[in-house]
C-alpha cells in the first residue's frame, strides 16, 4: 500500500488526540493511503522524545521550519496554539505540502484570509479539524436535513458550555489574546457555528447582536513565564491580565431564513462539555448533545399528532449510520477520540482522490466560520447588527 509521511507540529491535548487518530486509523478503516507517523515537533521544554516514544512517532524535531520543508514529509498536521497556525501552514503550503490544521483556522481573520489565499495560489489540499462533524449522530443529522426530513428550517439553537475555567486556573495561553485570538468564542463557538453550517447546509448572513464578557479579569501567572508583574493576588502570586472572553452569546440569521442563537461559555457550572444544537423545521426537528454523543433526537411532525414525539436514535448501527461499521457491534458505543480517527480516514480518502464519507472542511470552509466569529466580536464591541458582507 502507498504510504504518506505525517509531521505533527505541536503536542499537548490536541497532539495526543491526533497522534491516537493517525496511529489507529489504518487498523480500523480500509485506508487508501497508509499514514506513517514520521516526525513530531515540540519545544525542547516539552520533551519531544518522550512524547514521540509514548505515541509512536519515529522522529522528533525542535525546528518546525526545516521539518515542514523536508522532502520526506507528505502531510503537515498543525496542533499549535492559534497564533502559530498561519506561519506554519503557510510555510508548509509554500513547500507544496497538504496541511491539516486545528480549529479555529487562525488567531485572526487576517491570518485566516492569508492562509486561504496561500492554499489557492499553490493548489494544495487543506483540512481543518472540526472533529464533531465526524460524530455518527451529527453526520446522520446532516443526512436527514439534506433528505428533507425536517422540511424548511425555521429555528437553530446551539450552545457549547464548559465549566473548567474558574479562578484557580492560571494564566494559560488560552487566556492570552496574542496567542489564542479569542477565548470561549474561538474555542467553542467555532465548533457550533461549523456544525450548524454543516448540518443545515446554509450560511450565516448576519449577526443581529452579541454580548462578550470576561468575568475573571486577572489570573495567576504560570511559573517561569516571565513578563511584567501586573499585581499580586492572595499569597503574593504574580498576576496577569486576561485578554480574551469567558463567554460570547449572539443572535444570527441563516441564508434560508432561519433565526439562530449561539452561546459559548467556559464557566457554565454543571456543564463539562455540553456541545449542543437543536434545529426546528416545518416537517420535524433534530437535536444533539455531545455529552450523549452516540444519540440523535428526531421529531417527525408528519406523523399523526397522536403519535408524534421525540425519538432517540442510537447511532451505532453499522449498516445505517456513518463510520460505525468500522468500529464495534451495535450499541457498543464510541467516544471522543473516534471523531478524530473518522476524520483522519476522510483526510486520507481525499488525498487519494476519493470522496469523503461526509463533507470535509478545508481552509475556505473554515474561513466562513471565522468570518462569523469576527462578525460576532464586532457586534459585541460596537453594539450593532453586522452583516457578513461587511466581514471579508
Amino acid at each position: 500500500m502507498e504510504t504518506i509521511h505525517v509531521a505533527l507540529i505541536g503536542q499537548g491535548f490536541m497532539g495526543r488526540s491526533h497522534s491516537n487518530a493517525w496511529g489507529q486509523v489504518a487498523k480500523f478503516f480500509p485506508v487508501p493511503l497508509k499514514p506513517v507517523m514520521h516526525t513530531v515537533f515540540g519545544q525542547p521544554e516539552e520533551d519531544p522524545p518522550r512524547f514521540a516514544a509514548n505515541w509512536g512517532w519515529q522522529h522528533t524535531s525542535t525546528d518546525w521550519q526545516s521539518l515542514v520543508q523536508s522532502p520526506e514529509i507528505g502531510l503537515v498536521d498543525v496542533v499549535t496554539p492559534n497564533y502559530m497556525h498561519a506561519p506554519v501552514a503557510k510555510a508548509a503550503i509554500a513547500a507544496g505540502k497538504p496541511v491539516c490544521c486545528e480549529k479555529p483556522l487562525a488567531g485572526s481573520l487576517e491570518d485566516a484570509r492569508a492562509m486561504v489565499e496561500a492554499a489557492k495560489q499553490k493548489g494544495v489540499k487543506t483540512f481543518v479539524w472540526f472533529n464533531y462533524r465526524r460524530c455518527p449522530a451529527v453526520a446522520l443529522a446532516h443526512q436527514l436535513v439534506r433528505e428533507g426530513k425536517i422540511g424548511e428550517i425555521r429555528h437553530v439553537r446551539a450552545t457549547y458550555l464548559q465549566d473548567w475555567a474558574n479562578e484557580e486556573v492560571p494564566l494559560l495561553w488560552r487566556f492570552d489574546a496574542t496567542l489564542a485570538g479569542s477565548g470561549a468564542h474561538g474555542d467553542l463557538n467555532a465548533h457550533i457555528v461549523d456544525m450548524t453550517r454543516f448540518v443545515t447546509g446554509q450560511e450565516i448572513t448576519e449577526v443581529v447582536g452579541a454580548i462578550a464578557e470576561t468575568f475573571i479579569k486577572k489570573r495567576k501567572r504560570l511559573a517561569g513565564t516571565g513578563g511584567e508583574t501586573l499585581g499580586a493576588g492572595a499569597g503574593g502570586e504574580e498576576m496577569g491580565d486576561v485578554t480574551v472572553d469567558d463567554t460570547v452569546l449572539f443572535l444570527a440569521r441563516f441564508s434560508g431564513g432561519a433565526v439562530a442563537t449561539f452561546e459559548a461559555a467556559r464557566q457554565a457550572t454543571g456543564n463539562q462539555n455540553r456541545n449542543t444544537f437543536e434545529i426546528n423545521g416545518t416537517k420535524g426537528a433534530i437535536k444533539f448533545d455531545f455529552e450523549r454523543m452516540n444519540e440523535l433526537e428526531f421529531y417527525d411532525a408528519t406523523l399523526p399528532r397522536a403519535v408524534q414525539g421525540w425519538t432517540t436514535i442510537m447511532c451505532t448501527h453499522g449498516d445505517d449510520h456513518p463510520y460505525v461499521a468500522h468500529w464495534w457491534p451495535d450499541a457498543h458505543i464510541i467516544g471522543y477520540e473516534h471523531g478524530f480517527t473518522n476524520q483522519a480516514y476522510d483526510v486520507l480518502k481525499v488525498l487519494a482522490g476519493e470522496v469523503p464519507t461526509v463533507p470535509l472542511p478545508d481552509f475556505e470552509d473554515a474561513y466562513q466560520t471565522q468570518r462569523v466569529l469576527e462578525a460576532a466580536l464586532i457586534s459585541a464591541k460596537q453594539r450593532r447588527p453586522v452583516s457578513l458582507e461587511e466581514v471579508q
